[in-house]
C-alpha cells in the first residue's frame, strides 16, 4: 500500500508542476509586440541613408584650355594651352532628405513611395592627372602656372556634363527606385512595395 501511496502522491506532484508551469506561462510569457508601420518610420529608414548612391561613371575624356589673346606675338609670350586627360568619376543618385512623410501612402498591403529622379551627387578625380602645359617665354618666367587646378576643373565640369545625359539618370532613376523599395521592404514586411520617380 505504502508504494501506491507514493506513486500517486509522484503523479500528483506531476501534474501540479506541470499545470503550473502552464499558468505560469500563460500569465507571463513575453506578449508578441505587432509593429504598426506608419509613414514616419519608413521615412525614418530612408531617411538614414543620406544621399542615396546608385549608379557610378567613370569618364576618361581630354580636355584642352587654350588662353590665346588673337595677336601671335602677345600669344608667343604670354599665350597657354593646357591639355590634360584623368579619370573622373561621377556618382549619381538620390537625396533621400527631399522625401516626406507626404510621398509615402500606406494603404491595405501596398505602401507607394514617390521619390525624386537622380541627381548628380558629386564629381571627383581618381588616379592620377596628367598634364601637358604649354606656356608662352614670358608667361613661364613671370607667372609659372602648372594649369592642374584649371584642368581639374575643366575635366570635371566635362564629366558632370556627360554624366546629366539622361540615359544616365534614367539609369540611375531606376536603380534608386529598386534600391528604395528593397529598403521599405526591410521596414514593411509583407507588404507590397510600389516606388514611383517623380
Amino acid at each position: 500500500m505504502k508504494p501506491l501511496k507514493y506513486l500517486i502522491l509522484a503523479v500528483l506532484l506531476v501534474v501540479f508542476l506541470g499545470v503550473g508551469i502552464f499558468v505560469g506561462y500563460r500569465l507571463f510569457s513575453p506578449q508578441a509586440t505587432k509593429t504598426q508601420i506608419t509613414a514616419q518610420v519608413i521615412l525614418t529608414a530612408l531617411r538614414d541613408r543620406g544621399f542615396l548612391v546608385t549608379q557610378t561613371y567613370i569618364f576618361d575624356e581630354p580636355v584642352t584650355i587654350e588662353k590665346k589673346s588673337g595677336s601671335a606675338l602677345k600669344d608667343f609670350f604670354f599665350g597657354q594651352t593646357i591639355t590634360a586627360r584623368g579619370a573622373m568619376e561621377a556618382n549619381l543618385g538620390i537625396d533621400m532628405s527631399k522625401v516626406t512623410a507626404d510621398n509615402i501612402q500606406i494603404q491595405d498591403n501596398k505602401v507607394v513611395v514617390t521619390i525624386p529622379k537622380a541627381q548628380i551627387f558629386n564629381v571627383r578625380l581618381i588616379g592620377p592627372l596628367d598634364i601637358k602645359n604649354t606656356q608662352g617665354i614670358l608667361k613661364r618666367l613671370l607667372q609659372s602656372d602648372d594649369g592642374f587646378n584649371e584642368a581639374q576643373a575643366e575635366l570635371a565640369r566635362v564629366a558632370e556634363e556627360s554624366a546629366k545625359r539622361q540615359e544616365f539618370i534614367d539609369r540611375a532613376t531606376e536603380s534608386a527606385k529598386s534600391e528604395v523599395a528593397r529598403l521599405v521592404g526591410y521596414v514593411a514586411q509583407g507588404k507590397t512595395i510600389e516606388v514611383i520617380a517623380k
